[in-house]
């Protein structure tokens, strides 16, 4: 027995913005949870106790605590550093994406080439299809071509055979 639906969800927004009001609410979320260490903290609990009661480890919240001395509530908001930086200048990636620009079809294998012949850096498989991604690049199975295939295949096909 297949299980339909019953009730179909009306999309009263588009998916980009339901996950731009997710992304907001995980932040007024972990917004929540740092002020209720501050408020415990306030009430006259340890930092190891107020921690435990919010289900963080000791080192954070001191560290939570050392923040809100410092900065105040400004001091809580999560700070996201974009982890290493990139191996590759924006100025390098303004010139890959150019080159990758002058071929219709790209494989992984053949970008990850292109960038250790180019720019004499190795990324992984994983890292060179984020950056292919951030360049709005579509990755599909490409369909096989037939190099036997004339160009002009389309062309012969509309044709009417002789014998009608």
């Amino acid at each position: 027995m297949v299980n339909t639906e019953q009730i179909e969800i009306i999309r009263h927004i588009s998916t980009q913005k339901l996950k731009g009001k997710i992304k907001d609410y995980s932040l007024q979320s972990k917004m929540f949870k740092r002020l209720l260490f501050i408020n415990l903290r306030y009430s006259g609990l340890l930092v190891p106790e107020a921690s435990e009661k919010v289900g963080i480890t000791a080192a954070t919240g001191y560290h939570w605590q050392e923040r809100w001395n410092q900065e105040g509530y400004a001091g809580l908001i999560p700070q996201y550093a974009g982890g290493r930086p990139s191996k590759l200048s924006a100025h390098e990636k303004e010139e890959l994406k150019e080159e990758l620009k002058l071929k219709d079809h790209w494989t992984t294998i053949e970008a990850k080439q292109l960038i250790q012949l180019k720019y004499g850096v190795t990324y992984s498989m994983d890292q060179v299809r984020r950056i292919l991604h951030s360049f709005d690049m579509l990755f599909y199975k490409p369909y096989p071509q037939d190099y036997r295939r004339p160009p002009d295949a389309e062309e012969g096909l509309k044709k009417p055979s002789k014998h009608e």
